[in-house]
């Protein structure tokens, strides 16, 4: 019990006995006096919290892990009391996250403010809130709480490694058959004209035929015959393992003072299969190749090939939710959708299976004329079982190029040196796939 009830207590029960026994005009002023100090008390506080406001504030709500995150609280005390203090709790799922805090002495009419700011350690969308505030009177004797739900969400996105240089097909030149299949954006084949509709590009319209027509008409485009560049994911969720995670205190000067302090990913095969996929998404994009994306974990998605920014920031979302629940294996996913893909076109398949089918879905790639790139995480160092060795040594029959991943390792440096490692001119578009039987 808290100490100022403690006395109250005592100062009623004192005087309620001496006014019964003694009837002496001083126990008589101790039970008015606690039972007075008791409704000042309740009344302050609850007076004091209905009046209280709070808001949090954000410059940005995408973030990646490894990012630090900054928020300002605002507390406004509106009455005409003060409030003795107020107890800021933050209760966020953000992982570690900070803004709890205790102000002391808020004068009336008073704003306190204060910047709270949280190390990014997990992907997904977290809800800022709710926040809980306590109210305590001056006595120490009632605390009112009160709950302010989450008005925003924040969408972490995951951690994006800078690679330096990555493979990809040689057949990316210009040249070579128009692909009859219309595209959002502009290339140096137009296939012709239709009726402008809201949104349309200012630049797609043509002058000419609007002039001649009388209205509006923007021009169409099909798409580019240089390769595109897919990445699968493997969401199967046989394939996949974690070791048990050792958190590290990181430094307060490190969270106060360094924009993106380093971080260690987990040592989950599924959370370094997002990091590189989102990478290589980041590092093609940057290069204005038309990217695309698929997977098949909790839902069955693909995001069509697209070279714009937004479609950096759609792989990139869709990367913060993904969880290995699927049941679709690698083989499944490349045989449902490689079918759809422009020959000579990059496909990077990004796995810790040591099952024999993704060597099925290298031949099946083999015989449609894409050019196909494992990124292959180590099970075996992730907790998982063996044979990763044995894949690779059939894959390398194949002459296909491999990047071996294994944990702890650098993300960068590993994807980055794949081109020591392999040569362009081992791309074989006539490559008669070896049978994986």
């Amino acid at each position: 019990m808290k100490a100022g009830r403690v006395l109250i207590a005592l100062m009623f029960v004192l005087g309620l006995i001496g006014v019964f026994v003694n009837g002496a005009p001083l126990y008589s002023r101790f039970l008015y006096t606690s039972i007075l100090l008791a409704f000042v008390s309740w009344a302050w506080t609850v007076w004091v919290a209905n009046r209280i406001l709070l808001e949090r504030s954000t410059r940005e709500l995408r973030a990646n892990v490894g990012d630090v995150f900054e928020e300002n609280y605002k507390i406004l005390n509106q009455s005409n009391l003060p409030a003795s203090w107020i107890e800021v709790i933050n209760q966020s799922k953000i992982p570690f996250a900070a803004g709890s805090r205790l102000l002391t002495l808020v004068l009336a009419n008073q704003k306190r403010t204060y910047n709270a700011r949280t190390w990014l350690t997990q992907r997904g969308s977290f809800e800022l809130g709710p926040t809980a505030i306590n109210i305590g009177d001056p006595f120490g004797i009632f605390t009112t709480k009160k709950i302010f739900p989450a008005q925003e969400t924040l969408i972490v996105f995951p951690m994006i490694q800078e690679i330096e240089y990555f493979p990809s097909s040689p057949g990316l030149l210009p040249g070579g058959h128009v692909i009859q299949r219309k595209s959002h954006d502009i290339t140096p084949h137009a296939a012709g004209v239709r009726d402008y509709i809201h949104g349309d590009a200012m630049k797609r319209i043509h002058w000419r035929t609007s002039i001649r027509r009388d209205k509006l008409m923007v021009k169409e485009f099909e798409q580019d015959p240089q390769a595109e560049v897919w990445i699968y994911l493997d969401s199967q969720k046989d394939v996949h393992y974690q070791k048990e995670q050792v958190f590290d205190e990181s430094p307060m000067q490190t969270v106060l003072f360094v924009r993106r302090p380093k971080i260690k990913l987990p040592p989950s095969t599924l959370e370094y299969s997002v990091s590189i996929a989102a990478s290589l998404a980041h590092y093609f994009i940057r290069q204005r190749r038309a990217v695309g994306y698929a997977s098949a974990g909790q839902t069955y998605t693909i995001l069509p090939a697209d070279r714009s920014e937004r479609q950096e920031a759609k792989i990139l979302e869709t990367l913060a939710f993904v969880q290995a629940n699927g049941e679709l294996s690698i083989a499944g996913l490349v045989s449902t959708q490689a079918m759809q893909l422009p020959k000579r076109s990059t496909v990077i398949l990004i796995t810790p299976t040591v099952r024999t089918e993704l060597l099925q879905a290298v031949d099946d790639l083999l015989l449609r004329s894409l050019y196909p790139i494992i990124v292959l995480l180590d099970a075996q160092t992730f907790g998982g079982p063996t044979g990763t060795d044995k894949i690779i040594n059939s894959l390398r029959e194949k002459h296909v190029p491999i990047c071996n991943i294994a944990c702890d390792d650098d993300l960068t440096t590993a994807l980055s040196n794949l081109r020591s490692t392999f040569k362009t001119q081992d791309f074989r578009s006539w490559q008669t796939p070896v049978s994986s039987a």
